[in-house]
């Protein structure tokens, strides 16, 4: 008789992300703040004001042992932007949950995680289902499968994806969001590997010709030196959502010349520089990253490159990596979608040399934050976002906690191994 549990029913559960969806266009457009929220007309399809608090869909599934397991459904900050899926509307997921995938589910054996995935979120007519959906939905499907495995989700990711188990620690990578300077002291204090990301948005933070803008990475150089602990020695990674290319100009030499600029004015550190302009298509961005890299090799410079939008799915990484169209990749795992996928995606990083983070958005919740962490250090990636929020605090404890507790079980697992083997040996 098979006493495997299987999917027995499903429950969904309306609730919110950490932080809020923000309309990209309009931001950059030139809308301006009134205390925390935007003033003015929304430009992108779905957004009813600038600043909307995020949301999202919890689906659990009911295993016929009566556990329930999670995963929760959610899109990114600027969800609608930048070639993603369009504006996460919570209703219109639900109706879609309840009308395509909850038969799926039902119908669909929980004991291998790849294959349960492949089968639920297969295309509909042709086409992908809405990202946010598989997000949550593979998210859920690891939780059964390591629960009927009495494993943690990294041991299933191992196991369907034949990886040794992990020893060492993936790097956490914080965000400032809007409260910069107590919050890079935030990330010192508690020395984060990866720090500030700064939230450089607008043109107002990144400043005429960039001096605003670099004026801050100087700071946060010497902020580190000032009150970091004397082996202190992060990354420093800044996210200019396009603004170098918007305002320098959109030549890759010019990016390249500012870029080196930046990493003269950070020396002693290495420097990232996320998105450092939107080229307006999947090609377009290819090509020109691909001539930044270049340049910026040619020079010497400790500066690195890291795409983020225009590079959404799986198969826009692999394009990227293949291309060398970026020092590092950032997997951004609600627009990948499976999470199936944002393994895959590190793998295919590594095996062609470009840097593999792991990272998602501050709308998420704690929950898609624990998965992610799993699916990060069981592939070994590069680094890791600390997430959900904008608070600094919570995202650094939330990832690094289970970060901890991963690596701790999987150790003790190992050494329970060991001594059986033996004593195995010795009777």
């Amino acid at each position: 008789m098979n006493t495997t549990p299987i999917i027995k029913d499903v429950i969904l559960a309306p609730g919110n992300g950490s932080f809020f969806y923000d309309d990209q266009a309009a931001i950059r457009a030139g809308a301006t703040n009134d205390g925390f929220r935007y003033v003015g007309a929304p430009l992108t399809p779905g957004f009813k004001n600038i600043r909307m608090p995020s949301r999202s869909l919890s689906i659990g599934l009911v295993l016929s042992d009566d556990t329930v397991v999670w995963g929760d459904m959610m899109s990114v900050q600027y969800t609608g932007a930048a070639g993603r899926d369009p504006f996460f509307d919570l209703d219109a997921v639900d109706v879609f949950t309840r009308s395509i995938v909850v038969p799926r589910l039902l119908a669909v054996g929980t004991s291998n995680f790849v294959g349960a995935c492949d089968y639920v979120l297969a295309p509909l007519a042709g086409k992908r289902l809405p990202l946010a959906v598989e997000y949550g939905v593979s998210q859920a499907l690891l939780r059964a499968a390591a629960h009927i495995a009495r494993t943690t989700l990294a041991e299933v990711i191992c196991t369907d994806f034949s990886l040794p188990l992990p020893q060492k620690p993936v790097p956490i990578f914080a965000q400032s969001g809007d409260t910069r300077e107590i919050n890079v002291d935030k990330m010192i204090l508690k020395a984060v590997d990866v720090l500030p990301h700064g939230l450089i948005n607008s043109r107002e933070k990144f400043g005429a010709s960039g001096e605003t803008f670099r004026e801050f990475a100087k700071w946060v150089a010497a902020r580190v030196r000032e009150i970091g602990a004397p082996e202190y020695d992060p990354i420093l990674h800044f996210d200019v959502y396009g603004w170098i290319g918007l305002e320098i100009g959109m030549d890759a030499e010019k990016i390249a010349d500012f870029i080196a600029r930046l990493a003269d004015d950070v020396r002693g550190y290495r420097l990232h520089v996320e998105c450092p302009a939107d080229f307006g298509s999947t090609e377009a961005q290819l090509e020109q990253y691909a001539k930044i890299v270049g340049l910026l090799d040619a020079r010497g410079t400790n500066a690195r490159v890291v795409v983020d939008e225009r590079c959404n799915t799986l198969d826009d990484i692999r394009l990227f990596a293949e291309a060398k169209a970026a020092h590092l990749i950032q997997i951004k795992m609600p627009d990948v979608g499976s999470i199936a996928d944002t393994a895959r995606a590190v793998l295919a990083c590594k095996a062609r040399g470009v840097g593999a983070y792991v990272g998602g958005s501050c709308a998420e919740t704690d929950l898609s934050a624990r998965a992610a962490v799993n699916i990060a250090v069981a592939t070994q990636a590069d680094m890791m976002l600390a997430k959900p929020g904008m608070g600094v605090d919570e995202g650094i404890s939330i990832v690094g906690n289970e970060q901890s507790r991963l690596l701790s079980t999987i150790n003790y697992r190992r050494l329970q191994n060991s001594h059986c083997e033996v004593e195995a040996a010795t009777a």
